[in-house]
Order: C-alpha cells, then sequence, then structure tokens
C-alpha cells in the first residue's frame, strides 16, 4: 500500500488532529478568456449556501429568500392579497408570493390570492402567476394592472435594479428614479392600506423619495434582510398602511405616520 504522503498525513499514514484539512471551499481555476471578475462571482455563486438552498427548493434564484425573509417580519403577503411583481423576471418573488397568499387554492380554508407578474421581457410560466410582458413606465401601464387584476392592489413589490454602469453614484441614483417610478405606480394601484416593497442602494440620494413614501404610508422601515449578500450596499423600504397619494394622504401630527418610518434601529 502507497503511504500516504499528503499534506496533513501523520506519522504511519494517518491524518493530522486537523492541520492541514483541505479549504471546502470551492474554487475556480483562472480559464482563457474569463475575466477575474467573472471568476471571482462564480466562485461565490458556488459557495453561496441561498444558491444551494434555491435549487434544492425549486426556486429560480437566491432573490426569493429576500422577499420571504421580508414577508416573515412584516406579514403582507397573507392569503387572498392581490399582489404586482414589477420587473418580476426570473420569477423567485412570485414564487413565493404564488405560496404564501394561496393563490391556487391549496391551503383549505383559507382565501385565495393573486399574483400578477410584469416585466420588459419574457418571463417562464409559472404556476399560479399572470405574467404580462410590460413596461411599467409606458402611459396607461397602471390601467392594465388593474384590469388584470380586476380591481386594486394590496401589495405591490419590486426587486428591479438598473443595468449597472460601474460607477457607484450614478448606478444610485438610477436605483432610485426606477424606484420613485415603481412608487408612482403603487400609489395608482394601492388598496388603502396597502404594501408597497422595493430594493434600493444606499447612498444618500433616497431621503426625497423616503420623505413621499412617509407621507403616503402610516410606517416605512428599512431593511437588509439575511438573505442579501453582506457585501452589497442594498437595502429594502417597507412601506405599509397606504393612505393615499403623497399630496393627497391625510396628515396628522399625532397620526402613525408621524415620527413613524423609522426601522427596528430607529434611524429615518
Amino acid at each position: 500500500m502507497a503511504k500516504d504522503t499528503s499534506p496533513g498525513a501523520g506519522r504511519g499514514g494517518k491524518k493530522s488532529s486537523g492541520r492541514g484539512q483541505r479549504d471546502l471551499r470551492v474554487r475556480v481555476k483562472t480559464a482563457k478568456g474569463r475575466k477575474l471578475s467573472s471568476k471571482l462571482w462564480l466562485e461565490r455563486q458556488l459557495n453561496d449556501p441561498y444558491v444551494a438552498r434555491a435549487k434544492r427548493e425549486g426556486y429560480r434564484g437566491r432573490a426569493a429568500y429576500k422577499i420571504l425573509e421580508l414577508d416573515d417580519k412584516y406579514r403582507f403577503l397573507v392569503p387572498g392579497a392581490r399582489v404586482v411583481d414589477l420587473g418580476c423576471a426570473p420569477g423567485g418573488w412570485c414564487q413565493v408570493a404564488v405560496e404564501r397568499v394561496n393563490a391556487l387554492g391549496e391551503k383549505s380554508g383559507k382565501k385565495a390570492g393573486r399574483v400578477i407578474g410584469v416585466d420588459l421581457q419574457e418571463v417562464d410560466p409559472i404556476a399560479g402567476a399572470e405574467i404580462h410582458q410590460l413596461d411599467f413606465l409606458e402611459e396607461g401601464a397602471d390601467d392594465k394592472v388593474k384590469d388584470w387584476l380586476g380591481g386594486r392592489a394590496d401589495v405591490v413589490m419590486s426587486d428591479m435594479a438598473a443595468a449597472s454602469s460601474g460607477h457607484k453614484g450614478t448606478d444610485h441614483l438610477r436605483i432610485v428614479a426606477l424606484v420613485e417610478a415603481a412608487a408612482q405606480l403603487a400609489f395608482d394601484v394601492l388598496e388603502p392600506g396597502g404594501t408597497f416593497v422595493a430594493k434600493v442602494l444606499a447612498g444618500g440620494a433616497e431621503s426625497e423619495m423616503q420623505a413621499m413614501l412617509k407621507r403616503s404610508f402610516d410606517k416605512v422601515a428599512n431593511v437588509k434582510p439575511p438573505a442579501s449578500r453582506s457585501d452589497s450596499s442594498e437595502k429594502f423600504v417597507v412601506a405599509q398602511g397606504f393612505r393615499g397619494r403623497p399630496d393627497d394622504a391625510p396628515t396628522d401630527d399625532t397620526g402613525p405616520g408621524q415620527g413613524g418610518g423609522r426601522d427596528a434601529e430607529g434611524s429615518p
């Protein structure tokens, strides 16, 4: 029998007490034509527990766990809720919404909800969700959404991000503009008391957007769910208790909207 001379082998070919154990992370060799950034991204994907979990549990991406964790905390995807998912590709958020609002009617004795997914690109069908190819920025998009729902929505959510320019400040401004546009559609389609959830990037330019949401909702929280990568600047705004458009919403200096809009840590 050949003697084990590999690192970590002790006397007589036996393994030592842990020193020299192989790194269990999957490492990607740099291949010809592969950029370092691509190598690092692939390595991160291969070692991401949320990616592995999504594959096991049938979700279309790790982002599904972001909305799961947000809903676990704020409870807006309830049976019977009518949900609009803006920029829904590849469909992970829709999958979660279908399960939680009981869109397939599989939860006996619970109300059945509706899930509408909207995206610029074609999205593979999702059982229990209605997927529509639509630019939500186009004129009349809100009326189309209400027609598809047969009324107003209880939840409007968005995991959209503008295409990266490589410049952090520019990307931040782009996503803030995108979130503001999504909020405008939410103002048009939400039921009173409804919820708006959207991804933003930390960067300081979103103060006006936050102020707008605080005028329209009873509570506005900013949170980074555990599934959001620690090295990412993304966070999510969860606005609940829709009262109406910013200019139309009732104000009350002693009401829930005053001094609300604070996250769990108490920061604006």
